[in-house]
């Protein structure tokens, strides 16, 4: 799954444009290094978001294509 995809489908990110332009900006570093949006998003990967005052620092825990607002949360584990 694409990194903007994931983004958006696990809430981290409301839209996948905003995903997507974050990916445009570095904002958004997987495995410590910038990824575009396009990067393919695997299990066990963490990615670092710099949007905001705070970082977020998240583990891809699964790849679901469909997540409603529930279940969301459970692609990811937050790390800091």
């Amino acid at each position: 799954m694409r990194l903007d995809k994931y983004l958006k489908v696990s809430r981290i990110i409301k839209r996948r444009t905003v995903a997507n332009e974050a990916c445009d900006a570095q904002k958004v570093i997987v495995n410590g290094k910038p990824a575009r949006a396009s990067y393919d998003v695997k299990i066990g990967d963490v990615i670092e978001i710099t949007l905001g005052q705070r970082p977020v620092k998240v583990k891809v825990l699964s790849l679901n294509e469909y997540a409603n607002k529930e279940t969301a949360c459970d692609n990811y584990e937050i790390l800091a």
